[in-house]
C-alpha cells in the first residue's frame, strides 16, 4: 500500500465528524425496523439488516455500537439503548458455553459501560460498578473453560470443537486477561483454581506458533506474517496436525479478516502485557520471552497487511482468492470494490487499522502508525462509507463467508459488495474512537480503560 507520509489524526476531524452523524441514524434505523425475533443482527441484505444463525456473535457489537455513538456524540438516548439492551439482552452470552466469542460480546458492551464509568462519561455508581465487573469476571471464566490442552500449552477452541484453534479468539482472549486482573479465577475439580492470565497467555503462545507465519521453512507456504485461519490438533495426545480454513479460501492462503484479528490483538495485548508488573507472570512465562512474542507476531503480520493491500490500503477478501490473478497486481492500483472476480472485505481493513495504529504508537514506529490512518482516511469516504438514507450498514464491502456463498451479489453486479456487517460498523465506530481521542490529545482508547487502577498499569 501507499502509506501517505505526511497524515496525521486531526486530518480526519471533519470526516469523523461526517461519519457519527451517519453513524447515529444507522442506528437509529436498526433499533426501530428491525426484527429482534430473527435473532442478532449479523450482515445487510440490499442495504437491511438480516441475521444469519450460525452463532450469535454480533449482538454485543449491535449495542456496543449505540454505545460507541453515546462517547463519541454526547446523546443519551443512545447510551440508553445501549444500556438498556446490555442489561435486558446480553446475560446469555455472559454464560455461552458454545462459542469462542466472548471477547467479542461483552467487552463491547459491559466492558464499554464500566469504561465509561472509569472515564467519567457515566456517574460512578458502586453497584452498577459491581454487576459490569461481575458480567466481566464470569464471562473469562466461561470462555477460559473452553480448554484442550496440547503437547506444549493449549488453547480456547473454537465452535469447532475441541481440536480446532481459531485465530479469531487471539482478541477474545482479552476477557480472560480482564477476568483476571479483576481478581477472578476460575474453578475446577476438587476446587482447583485455574489462573485465567495462565491460560490467556498460552492461548496467545499457541496462536503465534501455529497460526501464523514467520518465513522461517515450516512448509512450503511458510511467508513471513501469513496467518491460517483454524489449526487442528489431534485431541488424543495434543499434537498440531494441519492448518485449516473456515472463512478462508484455504489453510494455505491468508483469509483476511483472520489476519486483522491476529494483526489487532497482538498489538492489544502487548499494550496490556506491557504494563504489568513481573511478578503477573510467576510460575507462567518470562516476561520478556511473552514480549517478544507479542511483537514478532503484530510485526509480522503488519509487514504482511501492507504488502498484501491495495495501494489505498484495502484489503480484498483473502489474497489467495482463486480469480484475483485476474485483476493484475491490484498491489498497484487502488481496491475496486466493484470489479468482476473477488470481493473486498473492508473490515479486514477497519480492524488492521486499529492494531496498525496501536503497534505503530507503542513502538514508535510512524510507518506503522500513518498506515493506520491511511487506510481509516479511505474507509471514512466513498465508496466505503454509507451515505444512503435507507441503508443501515455504516461501513460497506464486508464479506462474511466468500466460500459459503452467504453473502449478498446486488443485482447488477458479479461478486458480493455493497453490503454491511455487525462486526465491521462496531469495528469501524471503534476505528473512529480511537482516532478522534488521538486527535483531542485524551488517553488513548483501550479495552483495560474499564480497571480500576488503568492509569498507573
Amino acid at each position: 500500500m501507499q502509506v501517505k507520509e505526511d497524515i496525521a489524526p486531526d486530518d480526519l476531524s471533519g470526516l469523523l465528524k461526517n461519519f457519527w452523524l451517519l453513524s447515529g441514524h444507522k442506528i437509529k434505523s436498526i433499533e426501530n425496523e428491525y426484527d429482534t425475533s430473527k435473532g442478532a443482527p449479523v450482515f445487510t441484505v440490499n442495504g437491511k439488516y438480516s441475521s444469519r444463525g450460525w452463532t450469535e456473535w454480533t449482538e454485543g457489537f449491535q449495542y456496543g455500537s449505540a454505545l460507541l455513538q453515546f462517547e463519541a456524540t454526547g446523546d443519551e438516548e443512545f447510551l440508553e439503548i445501549g444500556r438498556s439492551k446490555t442489561l435486558s439482552k446480553m446475560a446469555p452470552h455472559l454464560t455461552h458455553i458454545g462459542v469462542h466469542d466472548h471477547g467479542f460480546n461483552n467487552i463491547s458492551t459491559y466492558g464499554n459501560l464500566l469504561r465509561f464509568m472509569k472515564e467519567g462519561l457515566i456517574p460512578q455508581n458502586d453497584w452498577e460498578q459491581h454487576f459490569y465487573e461481575l458480567a466481566l469476571k464470569n464471562s473469562g471464566a466461561i470462555q477460559a473453560s473452553r480448554w484442550t490442552n496440547t503437547v506444549d500449552g493449549g488453547y480456547i477452541y473454537s465452535f469447532n470443537g475441541p481440536h480446532s484453534l481459531f485465530v479469531d479468539t487471539i482478541r477474545s482472549v482479552r476477557i480472560l486477561i480482564l477476568s483476571h486482573l479483576l481478581g477472578h479465577q476460575l474453578k475446577g475439580e476438587n476446587d482447583q483454581s485455574i489462573n485465567l492470565l495462565e491460560r490467556g497467555i498460552k492461548h496467545i503462545l499457541s496462536t503465534a506458533k501455529y497460526n501464523v507465519y514467520y518465513g522461517e521453512g515450516r512448509d512450503s507456504h511458510d511467508v513471513w506474517g501469513r496467518t491460517a485461519h483454524e489449526c487442528i490438533f489431534n485431541t488424543n495426545d495434543g499434537n498440531f496436525r494441519a492448518p485449516n480454513a473456515q472463512q478462508g479460501f484455504s489453510g494455505f492462503t491468508t483469509w483476511t479478516r483472520g489476519l486483522a484479528w491476529a494483526l489487532c490483538g497482538f498489538a492489544e495485548e502487548l499494550e496490556i502485557m506491557q504494563k504489568l508488573p513481573e511478578s503477573e507472570f510467576e510460575g507462567i512465562i518470562n516476561k520478556a520471552e511473552l514480549i517478544e512474542v507479542l511483537m514478532k507476531g503484530a510485526e509480522a503480520t503488519c509487514d504482511f497487511y501492507l504488502e498484501n493491500s491495495a495501494l489505498d490500503g484495502i484489503t480484498y477478501w483473502d489474497t489467495g482468492a482463486p480469480q484475483l490473478y485476474k485483476l493484475g497486481d491490484y498491489t498497484k492500483e487502488k481496491s475496486n470494490p466493484y470489479n468482476k472476480f473477488e470481493p473486498i472485505d473492508s473490515t479486514a481493513s477497519a480492524i488492521s487499522a486499529q492494531g496498525l495504529i496501536r503497534f505503530g504508537r507503542l513502538t514508535g514506529n510512524e510507518t506503522y502508525l500513518k498506515a493506520g490512518l491511511t487506510i481509516a482516511e479511505t474507509l471514512l469516504q466513498e465508496p466505503y462509507i454509507s451515505s444512503e438514507e435507507s441503508h443501515q450498514g455504516i461501513l460497506l464491502h464486508s464479506i462474511y463467508h466468500q466460500p459459503n456463498g452467504w453473502d449478498n451479489i446486488p443485482s447488477g453486479q458479479k461478486i458480493a459488495c455493497h453490503e454491511s456487517s455487525m462486526w465491521g460498523d462496531y469495528h469501524m465506530r471503534e476505528l473512529a474512537i480511537q482516532i478522534g481521542r488521538m486527535a483531542d490529545n485524551k488517553t488513548a482508547y483501550a479495552f483495560f480503560n474499564c480497571l480500576k487502577d488503568y492509569r498507573n498499569l
